[in-house]
């Protein structure tokens, strides 16, 4: 198993009804990661969303927009809450080989402590799209 943990992103799309967080996001890696994986449950399911508002979630989680800038003390407090997601997570389905994070640097503090012991692919340009494909083609992502 490997985990993609993208950072979320300013621009969301317009929407009165919750939509997927993947589906949310219209800024950064995020399309990206739509096109390439969105369509596929068995790979989408290891995706996630740091969001400065909801903290670390899954792809599919039902969000309206927000408008929410993070903070340092924002991303301090949201260290403890990601460490247990990723707890449960590592505990129901065993530790990820590898992580792809693409996320600016406040976003990566929040889950870097949480990743030991997991081979990281850092990437801090959230639209360096040409990273984030030299990296899920080396998994053999679609």
């Amino acid at each position: 198993m490997n985990l993609v943990i993208a950072g979320c992103s300013r621009r969301k799309r317009a929407t009165a009804v919750p939509v997927p967080a993947l589906e949310l996001y219209e800024g950064g890696c995020v399309p990206q990661l739509r096109q390439r994986l969105g369509h596929l449950p068995e790979l989408r399911r290891w995706l996630r969303i740091l969001s400065a508002e909801h903290g670390l979630i899954d792809a599919d989680r039902p969000l309206l927009p927000y408008d929410r800038v993070l903070t340092l003390e924002r991303a301090r407090e949201l260290r403890s809450s990601a460490g247990f997601v990723l707890a449960q997570e590592f505990d129901r389905y065993g530790r990820p080989r590898e992580a792809l994070l693409i996320a600016e640097p406040l976003y990566q503090g929040i889950v870097l402590d949480h990743l030991t012991g997991v081979r990281l692919h850092l990437i801090g340009d959230l639209y360096d799209r040409a990273a984030v494909s030299t990296v899920l083609d080396s998994w053999g992502w679609p």
